[in-house]
């Protein structure tokens, strides 16, 4: 497939090629079906996906009815589930909704047994390429978004806007009913002089436990315009999901908040109002004087604090890695979100990045679909890597 993978920015090389055969090109393209189902919030495990790819050995993988049910009896934990199916299924095979009440029409995918290894499928043009195929929207997983075109860019989005938004969660100071935990002394004396002052049951009360609050800052200067729109869909994804523990703001020359206007329930609205919001588009970058005012509200403290940037800082260092020393004791977390992290050449060698990494506990890549996939994992909850673990290095 011509130009399938894309290459990494400033190295002049190519990601590395696919799949080789139908068979290992098939497996990847509904495992990455069930990628984008978990990042969507659907139960799609490892024991669930096996039994996917099972039940397609006995049937025909090449209709779309087959692939259809397949994966609704299998990769779906609970009757939620669904309608996140539903949408992921129409988005992924080829932006066809499924009709699984009428005929089967066939899906472009390939069936292992329908070619010999190493055959090319029929169809396909002097670049290899099946049009609007799954195995395209595997590879748009992965391709950096400032090498995409403006369609891709727009597929990338309405992928970015199927993702689940589900956070860590956090115990609450308020309880609820519970058959364990403490005494409720109040509750077990109500129910006492309901039965007459008679001795009752003892009834438990357990704590709540709530999603814990992100707030994310966008770097919108000029070095980082061609991410911008992409991390700010990423943001309304968090936002629509969780829309009051969730706060986002602008970061250039100011700091500006812009959670109202990603609070739109369309992905398009809300960016054409963060556009007339943001002051200060394709600016410089202050980010130790925005931490500085960042952490005069009450937004940062016990919050899961995103900065997406480049790390290119106008302002001093010294001040940036003070401010982010702050940030770290009073927040709960803090994950930076580099998109240049997704090149494997990259060295985190500018002086706003190096004052910042020692504050920061994940430092992750930000440049293709399947970057965000992994920060959303990470907001829900997916182990720590630290600043200079793997991250999101799709």
């Amino acid at each position: 497939m011509a130009d399938s993978a894309g290459g990494h920015p400033g190295t002049g090389r190519s990601a590395p090629p696919g799949p080789g055969t139908p068979r290992e090109a098939l497996a990847a393209t509904l495992t990455g079906f069930a990628r984008t189902l978990r990042a969507a919030g659907v139960g799609a495990d490892h024991e669930r996906t096996q039994s996917f790819l099972a039940a397609l050995g006995h049937l025909d993988a090449a209709r779309e009815r087959d692939v259809y049910w397949a994966g609704r009896l299998t990769l779906c934990a609970v009757p939620g589930d669904i309608p996140r199916y539903d949408r992921c299924f129409a988005a992924y095979f080829s932006g066809l909704r499924p009709r699984p009440d009428r005929a089967a029409t066939s899906v472009t995918v390939t069936r292992p047994t329908a070619l010999p290894y190493g055959a090319e499928p029929e169809g396909t043009g002097e670049a290899g390429a099946l049009p609007a195929t799954a195995s395209r929207i595997e590879v748009l997983r992965h391709r950096d978004v400032a090498r995409m075109s403006e369609a891709e860019r727009r597929e990338v989005g309405a992928l970015l806007a199927l993702l689940d938004g589900a956070r860590e969660r956090r115990r609450s100071r308020r309880f609820r009913p519970a058959a364990r935990g403490r005494l409720d002394g109040r509750r077990t004396v109500r129910e006492a002089v309901r039965h007459g002052g008679d001795p009752a049951r003892l009834l438990l009360r357990a704590h709540r436990d709530r999603p814990r609050r992100v707030v994310m800052a966008v770097d919108v200067s000029g070095s980082m315009a061609a991410y911008s729109d992409t991390l700010l869909r990423f943001a309304h994804a968090l936002v629509r999901a969780q829309p009051a523990a969730t706060e986002v703001f602008s970061a250039g020359t100011r700091l500006t908040r812009i959670t109202a206007e990603l609070r739109h329930r369309d992905p398009d609205r809300a960016m054409a109002a963060c556009s007339a919001a943001i002051p200060d588009w394709s600016g410089g970058t202050r980010l130790g004087e925005e931490i500085k005012e960042l952490l005069r509200l009450p937004d940062p403290r016990g919050a899961i604090v995103v900065i997406a940037s480049d790390g290119w800082e106008r302002g001093p260092a010294e001040l940036l890695g003070a401010q982010m020393a702050r940030l770290s004791r009073t927040a709960h977390r803090v994950i930076w979100v580099n998109p240049h992290k997704g090149d494997p050449e990259y060295r985190p060698l500018t002086a706003g990045i190096r004052a910042a990494l020692p504050y920061v506990s994940d430092f992750v890549a930000g440049h293709s679909l399947a970057a965000f996939e992994d920060l959303a994992a990470l907001l829900a909850g997916a182990r720590a890597r630290g600043p200079e673990g793997g991250g999101a290095d799709a």
